[in-house]
């Protein structure tokens, strides 16, 4: 009889694969070390501001099927909202020039044919660039791929840092290119932006912890597992804070544990383990300011804005706040929060003012803010980092590996996390099945 599926972490990967197991009629057993699951994908009431905060802006799209299937079995599907339509509003600070990208629904790209559809001042030329990104060989760069031009200024290098978390002079083309094949490449039916109505938790976390107690599920947070042990070739053992704990004969284990922790637990399990060493950060900034009701047009439609030529990159208006997230943000390392908060600022009024209703305004001086700062938030999607990705098999045979920062083919996104975390629960059942 199969044992227990002992699964570390409790990120999205770590949920996804213990759903898939669950589900199957497997025993699983949840170790999240912090307080709460969801990783980067989680939400928290903030005293400082007086309101729930999702620790990170993220943006889904209607081409994510893992998440979509995911959030079907954890009946969450309703909890989304969005546009309804694969529209991108942007803001051009240098310019002070608004426009909205609107994607045509099928796989032709009528949207670039119409100047009322497409960036301002592209050339159908420059096109050329993203056929150049999604036939991008393993060694190739972002910026290596793009034509210079409105196009790549103005939409591809502002979706590129926001997918990979690293900048377009040393980001994976070959990475960008796999998400375009799946969203971009589809059509504009498969680039509907939807995001959680309330909250990252109220979507994505707290349905499927309910759902995996339903299915006898032990989730237990606060509870770190701190060492790994050999037994027979297998892992029999591993430390938790109440002492050493022995794994059945038929016991398996997932590391759905970002890459920085992994190489410390399985120093003496999986010595020659690869994984990315170096990181990216993301920094949010959010300001208190309930202006949902007032801002009119796309804005209030899509309720985001990409930003280009400034230190944001989207400004997320959501009830109670203005939300602001700054990708691939190492160089920001060295800024006070009062400095970040008053740049960013300017921007946001400068984004958000054309599409206030007559009579409303807002401040000068930034109203009550909250920097967030995600230091290692991503691996850097780079070349050489992507080679030391490391596929879910392990050479322990009840050990398997899930995350974003796995070799899933993506960049460390929730689509990737979430199908990391299937192939390493199906390929322990296949492992299983042998034995």
């Amino acid at each position: 009889m199969a044992g227990t599926v002992h699964i570390v972490g409790g990120g999205l990967a770590a949920l996804s694969a213990a759903l898939e197991l669950a589900e199957a009629g497997r025993r699983v057993a949840i170790y999240e070390g912090g307080p709460a699951c969801g990783g980067r994908a989680r939400s928290y009431d903030d005293k400082l501001l007086g309101c729930r905060l999702d620790n990170g802006n993220h943006l889904l799209l209607s081409a994510n099927e893992t998440v979509f299937a995911y959030l079907d079995r954890i009946g969450a599907r309703n909890t989304l909202v969005g546009p309804g339509a694969p529209i991108f509003p942007f803001h051009d600070l240098a310019a002070g020039l608004d426009w909205t990208v609107r994607l045509s629904a099928g796989r032709i790209p009528w949207w670039v044919f119409s100047k009322r559809r497409r960036v301002p001042g592209m050339r159908l030329g420059e096109l050329v660039g993203l056929l150049k990104l999604m036939r991008a060989g393993p060694n190739r760069t972002i910026s290596e791929c793009l034509e210079p031009g409105a196009l790549a200024d103005r939409l591809m290098i502002p979706l590129a840092v926001s997918v990979l978390n690293t900048r377009p002079e040393i980001g994976s083309a070959a990475l960008m290119g796999a998400v375009m094949r799946e969203s971009m490449a589809k059509g504009g039916a498969a680039c509907v932006p939807w995001f959680p109505a309330e909250g990252l938790s109220e979507s994505l976390v707290d349905p499927a912890l309910v759902r995996l107690r339903s299915l006898g599920v032990t989730i237990r947070t606060g509870c770190r597992v701190a060492g790994l042990g050999l037994v027979h070739g297998r892992v029999g053992t591993m430390l938790l804070p109440e002492g050493q704990v022995d794994l059945g004969p038929g016991d398996q284990m997932i590391l759905a544990v970002p890459a920085q922790s992994v190489r410390d637990l399985t120093a003496g399990v999986l010595p020659d383990l690869t994984a990315p060493d170096q990181f990216e950060s993301i920094l949010n900034l959010h300001y208190r300011a309930d202006v949902l009701d007032q801002v009119t047009g796309d804005l209030a439609r899509a309720r985001f804005a990409g930003v280009v030529g400034g230190l944001a990159e989207w400004v997320f208006v959501k009830p109670g706040i203005l939300s602001v997230t700054v990708s691939a943000a190492n160089h920001l390392a060295d800024r006070t929060p009062e400095s970040l908060a008053l740049s960013i600022w300017r921007e946001v009024r400068a984004v958000v003012s054309p599409y206030l209703k007559p009579g409303t305004a807002l401040p000068e001086a930034p109203p009550l803010y909250r920097v967030v700062r995600e230091k290692r938030a991503t691996f850097a999607a780079t070349p050489a980092q992507e080679r030391l990705r490391p596929q879910c098999l392990t050479s322990v045979p009840n050990l398997m590996l899930a995350g974003d920062w796995t070799a899933t083919g993506l960049p460390a996104t929730i689509e990737g996390a979430m199908r990391s975390g299937l192939v390493a629960a199906r390929a322990l059942t296949q492992v299983a099945g042998r034995h």
